[in-house]
């Protein structure tokens, strides 16, 4: 399982990174059309936004893009976000509704079910043990799914994102008080906006391990691409937006790995 990197540490916090991959294997990058190689709906730099923020952290990340196959996404293929437009198990278009692969080059059934086995089943067993593991030292875990998107997609959603868009599945994946803490803290960061279960609420990942009453927390962070980096190719990361950025995200990660159940 090269493609899945894992760092352990022992605090009670996990961090999820399933979108930051731009690893293709060939046999997927040769069905793809120019967009498709394009990969722009990477969630960039995510893992270097993130690195180092917070002490004895755990992290599991993909290598493998997204568009070979989405590990957030339901692995059974249902829509997290029915009547809506969205993406799939196995994408077919990008977040623009353009075509990704070439012509007659889509995946079939089987050929998706190939890459959930390949790479969407190792990374969520890879989660899963982490979070077990840590749950085990603490009582508790808490699962924090780092994410990014371009600020302005009129495919998915209106108007411009807000900088900070927490998921909690309306509440649903962790305890109020693990909410409210990252609420608060972006809340409370000048020249930020935030909202929360907005146009995102959580993709998969968050929803199939937020089990609050086994000990076992999730929350998703939508970051807008607009807060760190240009949103365009060859999306550069803007250093000096991302180290003011990283000041806030270092808060939201030190106090969740200072909270405990009450």
């Amino acid at each position: 399982m090269s493609f899945v990197e894992v760092t352990r540490g022992t605090s009670p916090l996990v961090l999820g990174l399933p979108h930051t991959g731009t690893e293709l294997p060939d046999d997927c990058a040769a069905r793809l059309n120019d967009h498709g190689r394009g990969m722009d709906d990477t969630d960039w730099h995510i893992h270097m936004l993130y690195a180092g923020l917070v002490a004895d952290a755990t992290s599991v990340r993909t290598k493998i893009h997204r568009y070979a196959i989405d590990v957030n996404r339901d692995p059974g293929g249902n829509s997290l976000y029915p009547g809506q437009n969205t993406t799939g198990l196995c994408p077919l278009t990008d977040f623009d509704g353009r075509a990704i692969y070439r012509d007659g080059q889509e995946p079939d059934e089987a050929e998706i079910a190939r890459r959930r086995e390949a790479w969407h089943a190792p990374y969520h067993a890879a989660i899963a043990a982490e979070l077990a593991r840590v749950r085990e030292l603490h009582g508790f875990a808490i699962l924090y799914d780092c994410h990014s998107i371009r600020s302005h997609i009129p495919f998915l959603f209106d108007g411009r994102l807000p900088d900070f868009n927490i998921g909690t599945n309306n509440g649903a994946t962790c305890d109020p008080g693990v909410e409210a803490l990252v609420r608060e803290a972006c809340e409370t960061a000048n020249g930020y906006t935030t909202i929360i279960n907005g146009r995102f609420k959580g993709g998969w990942t968050t929803r199939h391990y937020g089990q609050p009453a086994d000990g076992l927390h999730a929350i998703q962070m939508e970051l807008a691409q607009s807060a760190y980096m240009l949103e365009r190719a060859p999306w550069s990361y803007d250093r000096p937006a991302a180290e003011r950025l990283r000041k806030h995200l270092k808060t939201i990660l030190e106090t969740l790995s200072d909270w405990r159940p009450q």
